[in-house]
């Protein structure tokens, strides 16, 4: 499946046809209450906050799960329910599947390996992976994969629709194989004139980790990152498609052939194919110590530190460094990534200075739309204005 070239998180945007299966659930029934515990200063809007939760479960979310942190104060909320066939409250300390966040990881390790020598952010992919590019290829800096500048191609998934996809969701897609699929289709710009934000990036980071490293991505993630930053809830499930420990059930809105829609879960999902740039599964308090741990200088040293919150400055329209995003809303510039895989949404947010961090999984009915769910969008607002 062809990646989209998905508008970013808050920057950009602040009829499926399937006909009804057994995992299809019913209607929305009652809104579940809002949860909330908070020890809060002056700067976040809390009645702001408990509003943007207010009425879910609804077509757009099935759950949303906040946690507002850092200087300015503290906020703990959650809405909607656990699943639509039971209707009971959402877990707030549910694992869920945590999507592209998982490139802040990815990043971490690749960064970790350049302070220590064993990898030169200026030196090309192609003297790590020899053969993995074709000669059509020119040097692509380790760097390059990091910023999303490469110019290589998306890979192939299972399938190009919705529909495909979901047939194909207890498969496994090899990672090899995706990249395979995208050498295949040549560049599709120089190396360094432009920024393509794709998985494909991350996906050879993690070939890269592998290599270097001797051991696998996962184990050298969770060594590097997740036991660091105490992320204890966190971890990488492989070709397992489902979700260890308590969670929260996903859903995908899908619209049956006369029009009426049915809410399909979509929990169980072998994420194999994400990898290293995608397949995490977490919660948003292990987020939330990561957002602490890294911007503190915990996990990357400083100097290397330094990548994560630069943006390419020759490339017009550039907003993404090594793992994150460059956001600025009313004169504050944030430091986020967004991750969507289907039922599920994750932003996390951070400002430098970790004066205000905000990590939010919401139960999102269209993840993978190119424009931001409306209750993300929403919560986000209330939480970063």
């Amino acid at each position: 499946m062809r990646a989209r070239r998905r508008t970013t998180v808050l920057a950009a945007s602040l009829a499926l046809v399937l006909g009804g299966g057994p995992l299809a659930a019913p209607a929305f029934a009652e809104s579940a209450p809002v949860s909330v515990s908070e020890r809060s200063a002056s700067a976040p809007d809390a009645q702001a906050l408990r509003t943007a939760l207010e009425g879910l479960p609804d077509k757009d979310a099935s759950f949303a799960l906040v946690r507002l942190g850092g200087t300015d104060g503290t906020w703990r909320g959650s809405a909607g329910v656990h699943d639509l066939t039971s209707g009971r409250a959402a877990d707030p300390d549910a694992r869920f599947r945590a999507g592209s966040t998982t490139k802040v990881v990815t990043a971490a390790v690749v960064l970790q390996l350049a302070a220590e020598g064993k990898v030169d952010l200026n030196t090309p992919v192609q003297r790590y992976l020899p053969g993995l590019l074709t000669r059509e290829f020119e040097p692509i800096t380790v760097r390059q994969l990091l910023n999303h500048t490469s110019g290589i191609q998306p890979g192939d998934g299972l399938g190009d629709s919705f529909e495909e996809v979901y047939a194909h969701r207890f498969d496994t897609l090899p990672p090899r194989q995706v990249v395979a699929s995208a050498v295949a289709k040549g560049p599709e710009f120089r190396p360094g004139r432009q920024q393509h934000y794709l998985n494909i990036n991350y996906t050879i980071l993690g070939l890269l980790i592998e290599r270097v490293t001797g051991h696998s991505y996962a184990s050298e993630a969770t060594h590097r990152v997740l036991r660091p930053a105490g992320m204890r809830d966190t971890y990488f499930p492989g070709t397992d498609p489902a979700i260890r420990g308590p969670h929260n059930h996903g859903y995908q809105a899908a619209k049956e052939a006369d029009g009426t829609t049915t809410f399909l879960d979509v929990t169980d999902w072998n994420q194999a194919d994400r990898w290293a740039a995608g397949d995490m599964i977490s919660t948003t308090a292990d987020l939330e110590r990561l957002l602490n741990h890294l911007f503190r200088g915990d996990l990357v040293p400083r100097p290397q530190l330094k990548e994560m919150f630069t943006v390419p400055s020759r490339i017009e329209g550039a907003t993404m460094s090594a793992g994150l995003q460059r956001f600025e809303l009313e004169g504050r510039v944030y430091w986020l990534k967004s991750g969507a895989r289907y039922g599920y949404g994750t932003v996390i947010a951070s400002t430098r200075d970790l004066s205000r961090t905000l990590v939010v999984s919401v139960g999102a009915t269209d993840a993978k739309s190119e424009s931001m769910n409306p209750v993300t969008e929403r919560i986000a607002r209330a939480a970063l204005k």
